[in-house]
């Protein structure tokens, strides 16, 4: 079947974040925007169906999760897709991945404990520790012609103070990319458990992940699950965030009835979004053919922008990433100021592309640029940035 991601479908006066309020994160409303990570790109028509069937029912009442038809979906793509046996009772609903990291870090952690956390890292990491009350810890990524690693001496030596409780974790990592191989997974658990240190996995990225590589759950790797706490969702996968939800695995009994107790007695947020139920039935039982084309398109999207830069703008550099449709630019050879660089390209080139001192770039400067769209956006983003570019150089 072929899916029209090159179709183009305007996305202004939906409310939506990336196109309707642009203003808030580049002061103008106007921007081409290439920032928050959602995509343009419909569904799948499998999930559509199901909305419209719904909808069309008319009664939207309080909706269960915890069944066989919903649990059943994810055991069934972790097994198809990763060859990851997930026991059903570890899968506990969320209403999102940051909900779930929140009460996580509520349940294992006292105040003023250590959370260690690698940079540069999704942003709002940074916001949630903060409001937690929690102390975080960086722990630097090494940077290295274009690729990042773990630098595991450092980590050790955070892991091991007494204070240090919970590594939060990105796999596939967001903005740069990686996705943690076996090897470095491994040690990751070691480590941990050497110092009694619990591992919060953000995996939302799971699912786009290119070629030569794959996406391995932790919990396939480790001889002790309840040190473990995945934490995802089908939303960057099926492109479906505004239907809410999200689900997480925990397989520390304690731990999960605390969690479900926190949220459903003391929050209130048991009752699951009826379309993010859906979307997930619908999208791992038939949509995975879907997901395939996507990441073929995502790829050569990536392909597009590496070749641009190459061509265009030799003093930036970009290497496709492993996973994510995020592109991380390097524009560390530009003498400009991150500040600079972003008024070019807000007022030069009329283009939103997210700065990377958002995510805590530990050194030089980087821009993210979200590759999920049309091909004749992302040709039209890239103009736009070497426009900016020449500007600033």
């Amino acid at each position: 079947m072929t899916i029209p991601f090159d179709k183009v479908i305007n996305r202004k006066g939906t409310y939506s974040t990336q196109w309707d309020f642009a203003k808030d994160r580049f002061g103008k409303s106007d921007v081409l925007p290439f920032s928050i990570s959602d995509m343009d790109f419909q569904c799948p028509p499998e999930i559509l169906q199901a909305i419209q069937e719904y909808a069309a029912h008319g009664i939207f009442g309080y909706t269960r999760w915890n069944h066989n038809a919903y649990k059943s979906s994810i055991t069934y793509w972790y097994k198809s897709r990763f060859t990851a046996d997930i026991p059903a009772d570890w899968i506990v609903y969320s209403p999102s991945v940051i909900y779930s990291i929140s009460k996580l870090i509520e349940i294992l952690t006292e105040k003023h404990d250590q959370i260690i956390l690698q940079t540069p890292g999704y942003d709002a990491f940074f916001k949630q520790l903060t409001a937690s009350n929690r102390e975080m810890v960086k722990n630097p990524l090494l940077y290295k012609d274009g690729s990042y690693s773990i630098d595991f001496n450092l980590l050790e030596k955070q892991l091991s103070n007494s204070k240090a409780k919970v590594l939060l974790f990105c796999n596939p990592h967001n903005p740069t990319g990686r996705v943690w191989n076996h090897n470095e997974l491994q040690h990751i658990i070691k480590l941990c458990e050497k110092y009694q240190v619990k591992i919060i996995s953000d995996d939302i990225h799971m699912d786009i992940v290119y070629r030569n590589r794959s996406y391995i759950p932790i919990t396939n790797i480790t001889s002790n699950p309840d040190n473990i706490f995945i934490c995802t969702s089908a939303s960057k996968t099926f492109n479906t965030p505004s239907l809410g939800g999200s689900y997480t695995f925990i397989p520390d009994k304690k731990a999960r009835d605390q969690f479900l107790t926190i949220m459903k007695q003391r929050d209130g947020l048991s009752s699951a979004f009826i379309f993010g139920l859906l979307s997930i039935i619908k999208g791992y039982n038939h949509s995975a053919y879907w997901v395939d084309n996507l990441v073929d398109y995502l790829y050569e999207n990536m392909n597009l922008v590496s070749s641009f830069i190459k061509n265009q703008l030799p003093d930036i550099t970009f290497k496709i990433p492993e996973s994510t449709y995020l592109a991380w630019i390097d524009c560390s050879n530009l003498q400009s100021s991150d500040d600079e660089i972003q008024h070019a390209l807000v007022n030069t080139g009329n283009v939103g592309i997210m700065s990377g001192s958002v995510y805590h770039v530990n050194k030089g400067k980087f821009l993210r640029m979200n590759v999920g769209c049309p091909r004749s956006k992302v040709i039209d983003g890239l103009e736009r940035l070497e426009k900016s570019i020449k500007v600033v150089k």
